[in-house]
């Protein structure tokens, strides 16, 4: 974590870095929840039934306890 230590010019520094990896794997929505694509859609797609497969297609939201966690690390 990167903690504010010096207020100069309104700027607070030193500035938060975005984790590039969450940054790739989650979307902030216009309401500021986290959007993400579901796993398991990639392959071996035989043996999962039509409405699993269809399911696995639509975005998930993450929870609100998990949206303050993961929200830190992206500075939107």
């Amino acid at each position: 974590m990167c903690y504010v230590l010096l207020i100069r010019d309104g700027l607070k520094m030193p500035k938060m870095k975005t984790r590039k990896s969450v940054a790739k794997r989650f979307k902030k929505t216009a309401s500021g929840k986290l959007k993400y694509s579901k796993a398991g859609a990639g392959h071996l797609l035989g043996g999962k039934s039509r409405k699993r497969k269809r399911n696995l297609r639509s975005a998930g939201v993450l929870s609100e306890v998990e949206t303050r966690r993961i929200g830190e690390m992206i500075s939107d």
